[in-house]
């Protein structure tokens, strides 16, 4: 699979690392900011739990 994608990316070695960087950064933003908060929101409990003395 990753040799695949590497013989489709365009150019010399150095342009297909900076593409594959970029796309690292866009797919590791996209999970922080939509996917891990989601998650977050289906997998915590509606009450929040609290301890009194």
């Amino acid at each position: 699979m990753y040799a695949g994608l590497w013989r489709l990316l365009p150019g010399p070695i150095w342009v297909r690392i900076l593409i594959l960087l970029v796309l690292l950064i866009v797919i590791l933003a996209a999970l922080f900011f939509w996917i891990f908060p989601w998650v977050d929101v289906m997998l915590t409990p509606g009450q929040p739990v609290t301890v009194n003395q």
